[in-house]
């Protein structure tokens, strides 16, 4: 079972001993908007890139093309 993106944050913050008041503040908004954000797994690319950015790592979002399911 893979992870949600909000669960890898989620991981991430409890790594770096961070709370997700520290981040939102970090990432200019609200606790309460990032914890409904994490709760859906609802970020656009922008607002992965700065969370990434304020937990000190790098975000890489793209696809893999799986040749066998399209032969």
């Amino acid at each position: 079972m893979d992870l949600s993106m909000g669960e890898k944050i989620r991981i991430v913050l409890r790594r770096k001993k961070m709370t997700i008041t520290d981040l939102a503040t970090a990432i200019g908004t609200t606790r309460q908007n990032l914890t409904n954000k994490l709760t859906r797994d609802n970020f656009s690319e922008k607002e992965l890139h700065q969370i990434a950015k304020a937990l000190d790592c790098r975000y890489e979002g793209y696809f893999i093309f799986d040749d066998d399911e399209y032969v």
